[in-house]
């Protein structure tokens, strides 16, 4: 079963109880100050009794005590609460962030998990649910104020009514402009994001205004949502609080009506005001963190639908390491949050041992395939399977099948560590040896360890300190790390020049040599000297699969430029439709 903030707040039950018994010990002792007044107005003066007073007094202090004790424990709870959830859900967040870009359905990208779980532990961190806990003894205050004389507890009753409705108001004028907030504070973070990971291609082509311009756009609706939020709830808010003063005040005032026609003491006057202004405090401070109570209520709403959309994988059977087959049936893969397949009917199966080459033209779906082939994109629903030694890639959990899976994208993405971590795919347990074996198959343990630092040596951000042959090269050591049964390159020699691509063939002949299966994509005939078969996709349709030099045949070559020539573009055209 899936986290939810629910379930969570669920299992925090036992301290939320804590938290109400608490609450009630606070409100009863929030009563010290207008039973001392009373005493104080009522017996105190009148009898001119010193020694009452200091025992009043001192009875005061420690009940003040208690209650600064109780309430600072209650909110601690509270914060503790908070911080239970965030390491409860936080796996399942993270996990999120890295699912949602490639499986989300339309209308979760945008949303940031992670934002989302700190706004609901910064909001149980703060007074907000107190007011909460605080609201159900609204009717014992009032009850004394009846106590105390009827028409005080009317006027009081009264002012409780006014105060929920505008906390009611305050609910209805706030949600659409929180929900329109959140939207643009997403779109706006995402933009941002980009913006950096181009920093060097903006500022090289010269359209750093033109991305201003739209980021001011951006800004804009996010200041304008913001500033309805904060116009809607802040107003109300003043008006609350204003309104409570006036109570209070009027209170007091009603108060010495009635003790002028001899109804009331002295010392009731101040009790009444006092526990009235306690029993609207609650409601005005709900009023006054409703913005924050709302953002949470939408984050927990947003959360509990992308931790569902991202579940974490039930426990499933362990399976023996595939090391014979890869059979891949009737495929068909859509983009995450598209709806028609890029790439359909794919139908092969490889041995161990085997190498394969897949060419095709731009937009022809060889990157789609190798995502799928990897497990990274799904196939869509009835579109056909991926399958290593006969069982189906979603019978692995994500960390068994990424064990026997290397893979080397396009868009190489490093991390900020070091060599060695980036090569063990940041196990900070891995042996050494396997990292530097990794290394040497990909041809760069010289040129490592003639870093300053060796494997020690910090990458950056993306690679950034090194060149773009040294991070498809490092991308390459990471994917050949521990030996995987299928090794999947996409465009693996798109950076290297002669001497890397001489590292990148030995690389390929040794997955192949030692018993797994090596699959490259290619757009240079040099990559395919060291497979035997080739795959060739067209359209999203597989229009030849076979031994390489039979495939490769079936091509034609505009001004009969061979095939066969080293370094050459692969063709791009085929003669006639062909299934091996």
């Amino acid at each position: 079963m899936a986290r939810s903030v629910k379930s969570e707040i669920a299992r925090a039950r036992g301290a939320f109880i804590a938290v109400g018994v608490f609450s009630g010990l606070v409100n009863v002792l929030s009563l010290t100050g207008s039973m001392y007044m009373l005493q104080v107005y009522d017996r105190v003066v009148p009898s001119q009794s010193v020694p009452s007073l200091v025992g009043f007094t001192i009875l005061l202090v420690l009940l003040y005590a208690a209650y600064g004790a109780l309430d600072h424990v209650r909110v601690k709870v509270l914060s503790r609460v908070g911080v239970a959830i965030d390491r409860a859900l936080r796996p399942a967040v993270i996990e999120a962030v890295m699912t949602l870009p490639i499986r989300a359905r339309a209308g979760l990208e945008g949303v940031a998990p992670v934002r989302d779980l700190d706004q609901i532990r910064s909001f149980l961190s703060s007074l907000g649910p107190t007011a909460l806990f605080d609201m159900p003894w609204l009717p014992l205050y009032l009850a004394l104020v009846y106590m105390l004389h009827p028409m005080l507890g009317h006027f009081a009753l009264a002012g409780a009514l006014l105060l929920i409705a505008m906390a009611w108001l305050t609910e209805r004028k706030t949600k659409a402009p929180s929900r329109e907030a959140a939207a643009t504070s997403a779109a706006r973070v995402a933009f941002a994001e980009a913006a950096r990971r181009n920093a060097e291609v903006i500022r090289a082509m010269g359209f750093t205004q033109r991305m201003q311009a739209r980021w001011d756009t951006l800004n804009e609706r996010f200041v304008a949502a913001q500033l309805g939020l904060s116009d809607a709830s802040t107003s109300i808010g003043s008006v609350a609080k204003v309104l409570r003063m006036l109570l209070q005040s009027g209170t007091l005032g009603l108060g010495a009506y009635l003790a002028i026609n001899g109804e009331l003491s002295a010392g009731s006057i101040i009790a009444a005001s006092i526990v009235t202004a306690r029993a609207l405090a609650p409601i005005e401070l709900a009023i006054a963190h409703w913005k924050g109570f709302v953002a949470a209520r939408q984050s927990a709403e947003r959360l509990d639908v992308i931790l569902q959309a991202a579940a974490a994988e039930e426990a499933k059977m362990p399976l023996p390491a595939p090391s014979s087959t890869l059979s891949v049936q009737g495929l068909a893969v859509a983009p995450p949050r598209a709806q028609a397949p890029v790439i359909a009917d794919i139908t092969f199966a490889l041995q161990k041992g085997d190498g394969l080459g897949i060419i095709g033209p731009s937009a022809s779906g060889k990157s789609t395939l190798a995502r799928a082939l990897v497990g990274a994109w799904v196939p869509v629903p009835r579109g056909g399977s991926v399958r290593l030694d006969g069982a189906s890639l979603d019978q692995w959990s994500v960390a068994a099948l990424g064990r026997h899976i290397g893979y080397l994208p396009q868009d190489i993405e490093l991390f900020d560590g070091t060599i060695a971590e980036n090569i063990a795919r940041l196990d900070g347990e891995a042996p050494p040896d396997t990292i530097i074996d990794a290394a040497r198959a990909a041809g760069i343990h010289d040129m490592i360890v003639h870093l300053p630092e060796g494997y020690g040596t910090r990458i950056g951000e993306g690679g950034m300190r090194l060149s773009g042959g040294q991070r498809q090269l490092v991308g390459l050591a990471r994917a050949l790390y521990g030996n995987p049964f299928l090794v999947v390159l996409d465009e693996p020699n798109s950076n290297l020049d002669s001497v890397g691509d001489g590292f990148l063939a030995r690389a390929i002949q040794s997955v192949r040599e030692r018993g797994g299966i090596a699959i490259v994509i290619a757009h240079r005939a040099a990559a395919l000297g060291t497979v035997n078969k080739v795959l060739a996709l067209q359209g999203g349709r597989m229009m030849a699969f076979g031994p390489r030099d039979e495939v490769l045949q079936k091509i034609t070559r505009p001004h009969g430029v061979p095939t066969s020539e080293a370094g050459a573009s692969v063709p791009m055209k085929l003669v006639a439709p062909a299934r091996g």
